[in-house]
């Protein structure tokens, strides 16, 4: 039995928006991959989302639906304030804009996340 995602799949020659979500692909577990839009830009079949950090950063989920940290890259894919992660099995929000540090080496730009919070 098939599951309808609730994020749309990725087209070329779209116009997207940094912050939008889309999947492209399957990720290891087969499982349509998610993906994160860091750059305003129009689609392009030479651009796709697997191959271009630039445009797009590749996401993890928990099983309650929130991202799984990974390291940014750069300015591009940095977290925003506000935004949650789970970092080592522990939900975390993001206190500073541009954070590209993980929860334990920059404790000062995180704080623990309960579910009872609201950003």
């Amino acid at each position: 039995m098939e599951i309808p995602t609730v994020f749309p799949a990725y087209e070329t020659g779209k116009s997207y928006v940094m912050g939008e979500y889309l999947i492209c692909g399957t990720n290891a577990l087969g499982d349509p991959q998610l993906y994160r839009v860091v750059q305003d830009h129009i689609s392009a079949a030479e651009w796709p989302p697997a191959s271009t950090p630039t445009l797009y950063t590749p996401l993890g989920l928990d099983n309650s639906g929130y991202p799984i940290w990974s390291q940014p890259s750069g300015a591009h894919d940095a977290y925003s304030k506000g935004d949650i992660v789970n970092y080592k099995d522990t939900l975390y929000i993001s206190l500073v804009d541009g954070n590209v540090w993980a929860p334990d080496a920059y404790p000062e730009g995180w704080e623990v996340y309960s579910h009872a919070e609201q950003p």
